[in-house]
């Protein structure tokens, strides 16, 4: 196993910035997935808590840093061998802060293997008045991998009441399989936030969103048990829908209450992985912290 804490940029090949890197490498031993390398620079750490599933483990990303401001660049990197299996989270909701004029830029890649099984599962991003936040995640997957990736975003800090006035978001997706591109998807909003929140045409209210992608060679075949499952926890606020798109099963809410959109967001994971993936339906410990 290697296990890197730091190396220069030049070895990493990691562009200097403000903000941190991570690497997380899986593979498979025998009947369990072990690290097999960690790379990680201020202000990203990965903390490996015991998982309810002993062969498969459990990453929690952690930012010390306490959030992300403006000027902030942070690089993830999560790689899966082949036959791997584990479950990348964080500690906590990440946080964005207003920026001045500079956005802070974020980028995601997952690479996952044949036979390997990812769930990308962070907690909530909450965008703060005045946020501006560019995030691409990008999933490379083997034909014959399966991910589970996910994401919810809050506009705003509306445990205390704040919505969105100004600020920039563009929230972008980039899905291949086999290096052929099969989904791309890009959330853009720009300047006056409140209209846009705001707007019928656009997310009519919503103070959260919510995305889940499954890819997967049987990713259509699930489309109905999708719905199912999304069904019961729709209503009252809290909209939500599943389609397949480039083979790419696809499912998305809005709500008007970002704890109830958190609450039926996680209901559906823990059923979908027991479901589909014979894992146990459950979240990370750290989700009903």
């Amino acid at each position: 196993m290697s296990v890197v804490i730091s190396q220069s940029d030049a070895e990493t090949g990691i562009v200097a910035a403000p903000g941190g890197a991570l690497r997380l490498g899986f593979r498979q031993r025998g009947q369990v997935t072990e690290l097999a390398d960690l790379l990680q620079r201020a202000p990203l750490r990965a903390l490996f808590p015991r998982s309810h599933e002993p062969e498969a483990p459990v990453a929690v990303i952690v930012n010390t840093g306490g959030g992300l401001v403006g000027g902030d660049r942070v690089d993830v990197h999560v790689h899966l061998e082949k036959g791997a299996t584990a479950l990348v989270t964080g500690q906590a909701a990440e946080k964005v802060y207003r920026s001045t004029g500079t956005p802070c830029r974020l980028s995601i890649t997952l690479s996952v293997a044949a036979g390997a099984w990812l769930e990308w599962l962070p907690q909530e991003t909450i965008l703060f008045n005045g946020a501006r936040l560019e995030r691409t995640t990008t999933v490379a997957a083997d034909p014959a991998a399966r991910v589970m990736a996910g994401d919810i975003l809050v506009f705003g800090r509306t445990a205390r009441g704040e919505g969105l006035t100004h600020g920039r978001l563009r929230d972008a997706w980039d899905v291949r399989v086999d290096g052929w591109l099969m989904f791309a998807d890009a959330l853009e909003l720009d300047e006056d936030l409140a209209a846009l929140l705001a707007d019928p045409a656009c997310l009519d209210g919503a103070v959260a969103a919510a995305t889940l992608l499954y890819v997967a060679p049987d990713a259509d075949r699930h489309l109905a048990r999708a719905r199912r499952l999304m069904h019961p926890h729709l209503g009252a606020g809290l909209r939500g829908g599943a389609t397949v798109v480039g083979g790419i099963l696809l499912m998305r809410w809005l709500g008007r209450d970002a704890m109830m959109l958190r609450q039926s967001f996680g209901l559906v994971w823990a059923a979908f992985r027991s479901q589909v993936g014979g894992r146990e339906a459950a979240l990370p410990r750290l989700w009903s912290v």
